[in-house]
């Protein structure tokens, strides 16, 4: 391990998984009881080990999701079950990491979890992506996740016998209106990005577009399960509504990915990503026992590595390496506050929306534009999103918010501000097709 100074100044130990080595197969099965972690205290863990664990368990949910996926597409029986013996460990990592969220925790509680680890993962991740197309997709969907935190902090504060928001980010991240989740409903073809392509992308690229996948699709399917949860009907749309953005928030990043990979290829770079990953949170985790738990997945991953590596050479004749950095891994994925870049991306974008794979103000529309039907078509008949904070300052005399760098960045988004001066009220009213509605 040598001393490396990453492009963004931060001097780190380089760590290079194809050069150490882990824990052979064989000996990773683990027993029920070592399974069964003991969870964390829902009311004493530090926000950010909280959000290790959402995201980490997200990165096993699709590294399950990746090999039945190629399972389903190779007719190689030694393939297969070399995949069925490293995704049976995966599975039991997931339920490991999974084990540690308590059963004590609500499902608003781990909601807001959920939307922390959103944007502070994203920001990370825009701040440190090297692609300045890439960068403006990361930021672009950032400002989205930063609403729905502040729309599901409404609802936590109305649900009376829970905490507030603030309690489980503590003060590390804002709470505040992004762009406003009703304008998010786009038409799908909207959605869709360019591709990278391996040969030509930095490896911080790639390691952050499996990343954000991983984790919006855990969202997505946090929320598909559990968005039904609650009995209040208001509750009950909010979650639905927001769901469709995760949905659409998963096209948007899948689309980034490089099509062309083969199976084997896809393979080596998501246990690669998982290594970068495990040393990530082993760098950054102050829980020394759930830090334990990182070393040890590090430490089988590597293994997993070497094994995806060794079918890759001997299927296709590629060796890992030829694609791989041979200085080792970007430097660590660090939850951290973003407050100062989430309000300069606030102030720059919030009235962006996409067109195609573009994105552009919303007044660059053209009036008859596909996305003024298809609002018209699903805000129809009233918006939980809105109906949410038109509540909480029927029942509480104002907003829910959670500030500590002062006033919102952007004036018409003050909790007093002038929203009609905002662009995509603007925008909507001269819209042919929903004047219509």
């Amino acid at each position: 391990m040598t001393l490396v100074r990453h492009n963004s100044g931060r001097v780190f130990v380089s760590f290079n998984p194809l050069k150490e080595r882990g824990i052979p197969l064989d000996a990773q099965l683990r027993n029920w009881s070592e399974l069964n972690t003991a969870p964390y205290d829902s009311r004493a863990v530090h926000p950010y080990t909280r959000c290790r664990v959402i995201a980490m368990n997200g990165i096993e949910v699709e590294a399950i999701i990746n090999s039945h996926q190629f399972a389903r597409h190779t007719a190689d029986v030694g393939i297969k079950q070399k995949l069925a013996m490293v995704r049976r460990i995966e599975q039991q990592q997931q339920k490991a990491v999974n084990w540690l969220i308590p059963g004590n925790e609500s499902t608003i509680e781990r909601t807001i979890g959920y939307e922390q680890v959103a944007v502070d993962l994203t920001s990370w991740l825009a701040r440190h992506e090297p692609d300045p197309y890439l960068k403006k997709v990361y930021e672009f969907a950032l400002l989205e996740d930063f609403d729905h935190l502040y729309r599901y902090a409404n609802l936590m504060d109305m649900m009376g016998d829970h905490r507030k928001a603030e309690e489980i980010t503590g003060d590390l991240t804002e709470i505040l209106p992004g762009r406003p989740t009703i304008f998010e409903h786009r038409h799908p073809h909207d959605e869709l990005r360019r591709p990278m392509t391996l040969k030509a992308a930095d490896t911080q690229s790639v390691m952050n577009a499996i990343t954000i996948v991983a984790a919006e699709q855990q969202t997505m399917n946090f929320y598909m399960n559990d968005g039904n949860v609650p009995e209040d009907p208001l509750a009950r749309g909010l979650y639905l509504e927001i769901a469709q953005i995760e949905e659409e928030h998963v096209t948007h990043y899948e689309s980034i990915l490089d099509p062309t990979l083969s199976w084997l290829t896809n393979l080596v770079l998501h246990e690669y990503n998982e290594c970068w990953l495990y040393w990530s949170c082993m760098q950054t985790e102050d829980d020394n026992r759930i830090k334990a738990l990182w070393e040890l997945h590090l430490n089988m991953e590597i293994e997993h590595l070497r094994t995806a590596c060794e079918m890759l050479k001997d299927v296709e004749g590629v060796e890992a390496e030829s694609f791989l950095p041979a200085q080792g891994m970007p430097e660590p994925m660090r939850f951290e506050p973003n407050k100062e870049y989430v309000r300069e991306v606030l102030r720059n974008q919030v009235e962006w929306t996409a067109y195609d794979a573009k994105f552009l103000p919303i007044n660059d529309l053209p009036p008859d534009h596909r996305y003024f039907d298809y609002q018209r078509k699903v805000n129809e008949g009233g918006v939980p999103s809105e109906q949410v904070i038109e509540r909480h300052r029927e029942q509480l005399g104002g907003e829910y918010r959670f500030t500590t760098e002062g006033e919102h960045p952007v004036e018409p988004l003050r909790e007093n501000g002038d929203h009609d001066r905002y662009a995509y009220h603007q925008a909507i009213n001269r819209s042919p097709a929903l004047e219509e509605a």
